[in-house]
């Protein structure tokens, strides 16, 4: 089966003890996800609530029909500049359209069996957009954490910065101070307790300060969420997004940045799960949940969700180890949005700015990014355009281009193993066993040579078969093409196969086929190519081959 939710396997032997632990994890990443949740939506370019929602239903989703036994999914940092730009340009409603249309193409990924294609996307490609992601959106907290006075913030990442520094006399050192404290709450905490996380530890700790400083000091100047925001606790209520078809065609290359940016951090984040229980998550299944998780949310006004590393990897370390956590920090998130919301609006702006700024530090993953520089020069280009793009133009574009030239630099690559071999004295005639070298060898009589195909059979191979032609520059009676090492044919193969059989039979030069695997073979037989040799002229071996050819040359 495609769908096969880790829940129901977990509950099989699932016994109190686990529980217990599950219930502890699940509290402690539904309090560590408030927070962040905010923190994204606010950032994203809408309410608070609205993040709450979608860590909510995307949580309690994901864990309920997901493939991974402890994967948490939510809002996330990767979404925030895609989700701004929505929303300026569309609004809530294209937000909207724009989500639901990206669950449906993962819930069709999955069902496509996608999932374990699209964790094969280059590690140079994913590095790179992730790196640029988290830049965007530490320049998108420069103003909250310095308390800048701007009213509109340009989109732009080059004119964002030149505004930063015109309005940089308008510094607010109150949520400097809020902004730094933040951060070195957050890096000193996990020094002396692993065990509490350093965002919570902060977030509690500054927010009581503030407020003391606020309300028993009368100390002026310190921006927090209920100054911006008004937090509705009430749930909301389910809302069909209004269908636009002309905004849908629009809204397609956006939707599947969305879908392809939320398949590809999922799924990396269920593998360092995996790399972390010693488990093996279900792709598949798992891309099917945050497809349906993403269907549903704009219905309650909420926005993207995908799998979270970090939430993943905290419910990891407190004693989660099966979907129960998941659906428990979903619950524990709804309990503190209906009872204890208006709480949330006493949290300074300038502390979500500096756990913000933690977070794009932690996904830029600069270690990684640096390491990438002593690999090969196209792995280095892959990456610095697949980051300048995500910079300085757009997400959408960088993944496209990002994919673009991980494709290309795949079919290089894998054109540059498949080699065509000439010979015309003597051959091999063992049977190509991998890992085995070849002794056994064959005479080739005159008149006759072999051309030997070693890797896939695709569009660069017509090339090669010509150089090596026109190096030799004879014209033999019978050409026999070895394909013993081919492990498959596309459609451009068949095709420029067929061009050459063609071409040499024009040439009066007989065509045999040798050592063709079962796979390859079939799809010969289906496009034609067979007929056009004839079925007598594939030959199961080498010897076969040659026996034939001496036949047909006498």
């Amino acid at each position: 089966m495609i769908f096969q939710p880790k829940l129901f396997s977990a509950l099989k032997n699932y016994s109190k003890q686990q529980f217990l632990a599950d219930l502890k994890a699940g509290i402690i990443v539904g309090v560590v996800a408030l927070p962040l949740a905010i923190a994204f939506g606010i950032a994203s370019g809408v309410t608070p609530e609205k993040g709450l929602y979608s860590a909510i239903i995307a949580g309690f989703i994901v864990s309920l029909l997901g493939g991974s036994r402890v994967q948490i999914s939510g809002p996330t940092g990767a979404f925030i500049i895609i989700v701004s730009g929505i929303i300026q340009d569309f609004g809530m409603a294209g937000l909207a359209i724009a989500t639901i249309i990206a669950g449906i193409m993962l819930v069709a990924m999955g069902f496509l069996k996608l999932g374990s294609v699209i964790k094969f996307i280059p590690y140079p490609v994913v590095v790179g957009f992730t790196s640029g992601i988290a830049l965007s959106i530490f320049a998108t907290q420069i103003k909250d954490f310095f308390g800048l006075q701007i009213d509109n913030v340009p989109t732009d990442f080059i004119y964002k910065w030149g505004v930063y520094f015109r309005h940089f006399d308008t510094i607010n050192f109150w949520s400097l101070g809020i902004g730094i404290a933040t951060i070195l709450i957050i890096a000193i905490t996990p020094k002396i307790s692993k065990k509490i996380p350093g965002l919570l530890v902060a977030i509690i700790l500054v927010t009581v300060i503030v407020y003391f400083l606020r309300n028993q000091l009368g100390v002026q100047g310190i921006e927090t969420i209920g100054d911006r925001f008004f937090i509705d606790p009430s749930l909301p209520k389910a809302e069909a997004p209004p269908i636009d078809f002309k905004a849908i065609q629009t809204l397609l290359p956006t939707a599947f940045t969305i879908a392809m940016l939320c398949a590809i951090v999922t799924l990396l984040s269920a593998t360092v799960a995996d790399g972390a229980l010693g488990d093996k998550h279900d792709s598949n299944t798992e891309l099917i949940a945050q497809g349906i998780a993403n269907v549903v949310t704009p219905f309650f006004g909420g926005i993207p969700s995908m799998g979270a590393i970090a939430r993943t990897m905290t419910n990891i370390n407190n004693g989660g180890r099966t979907p129960i956590a998941g659906i428990v920090h979903a619950v524990v998130l709804l309990l503190i949005v209906v009872f204890l919301g208006g709480l949330t609006k006493h949290i300074p702006v300038a502390c979500l700015a500096g756990v913000l700024v933690v977070v794009s530090y932690n996904m830029s993953d600069w270690r990684s990014f640096k390491a990438l520089f002593k690999n090969s020069r196209a792995d280095i280009a892959v990456l610095l355009t697949t980051f300048i793009l995500t910079v300085a133009f757009d997400l959408t574009i960088a993944i496209e281009i990002g994919l673009l030239l991980a494709v290309v630099l795949f079919i290089k690559r894998t054109s540059e193993t498949a080699t065509v071999s000439l010979f015309k004295n003597e051959v091999s005639c063992a049977e190509y066993v991998e890992g085995n070298v070849d002794t056994e060898k064959l005479t080739i009589p005159n008149g006759i040579e072999v051309y030997e195909i070693e890797g896939p059979f695709f569009f660069g191979i017509a090339n090669k078969f010509e150089e090596v032609m026109k190096q030799v520059g004879d014209k033999p009676n019978i050409r026999i093409i070895r394909m013993r090492k081919v492990p498959f044919i596309d459609s451009t193969g068949v095709h420029n196969l067929e061009s050459l059989i063609k071409s040499s039979q024009k040439e009066n030069i007989t065509i045999l086929l040798s050592g063709v695997n079962p796979q390859v073979h079939q799809m010969l037989k289906k496009t034609g190519i067979e007929a056009l040799v004839g079925s007598e002229n594939v030959c199961s071996n080498i010897n076969e081959a040659v026996a034939r050819a001496v036949q047909l040359n006498n």
